[in-house]
């Protein structure tokens, strides 16, 4: 049961810290940038036609089927150092997230939630305030450079996105810590 309830408080605070970040703080959109309303309308208007569906499209991409094509990575070569590059996640059907939030909140809780229950977890396997918190910074830091460094380096995401990423899953993963290291100590000699 303390798990539990240290998981359940490290995933509120989580939560909490996510509400932060993004709503008071600037951390939640740095890097990124709004196109303009009419280059939104000529990318939608494109993506509708030429999109396969939902996914997740790299520009420039090559079809991993020719990476052993010598004569398709020559060609492939001046037109990806010629053309900008995106990162695309394609939804052929839209959403208002801005004035209903809340399906994304939901799952984002119950995300947060998860993830406290997980820290908790592995906190409880270990000993001492400090540690417990040490170990469940850490795992933050391994999960940032397991997935946001590597969107960095092979997808290109800009720096300050990626520096954005890294403070929000530090100090989250700080406060869960904090949080688990407290209650779980409670009541120990």
């Amino acid at each position: 049961m303390r798990i539990l309830i240290a998981g359940v408080l490290a995933g509120v605070a989580i939560f909490f810290w996510g509400f932060v970040a993004h709503v008071v703080l600037p951390i939640g959109e740095m890097g990124m940038k709004l196109a303009p309303d009419s280059v939104q309308d000529q990318l939608a208007a494109t993506m509708k036609s030429g999109f396969d569906g939902e996914g997740v499209y790299l520009v420039p991409g090559m079809d991993p089927a020719k990476m052993n094509d010598e004569a398709a990575k020559r060609a492939y070569a001046p037109r990806a150092a010629s053309m900008p590059s995106a990162f695309v996640v394609y939804q052929p059907q839209g959403r208002d997230i801005v004035n209903d939030m809340s399906p994304n909140l939901v799952v984002q809780f119950v995300s947060d939630l998860l993830t406290g229950l997980v820290a908790a977890f592995v906190a409880a396997m270990i000993v001492g305030f400090g540690r417990r918190v040490q170990a469940v910074t850490a795992m933050g830091v391994f999960a940032f450079l397991a997935v946001n460094l590597p969107y960095w380096n092979w997808y290109r995401f800009p720096l300050a996105f990626t520096e954005g990423a890294l403070i929000e899953v530090v100090v989250a993963s700080l406060l869960a810590g904090v949080v688990c290291a407290w209650w779980l100590g409670r009541g120990e000699a």
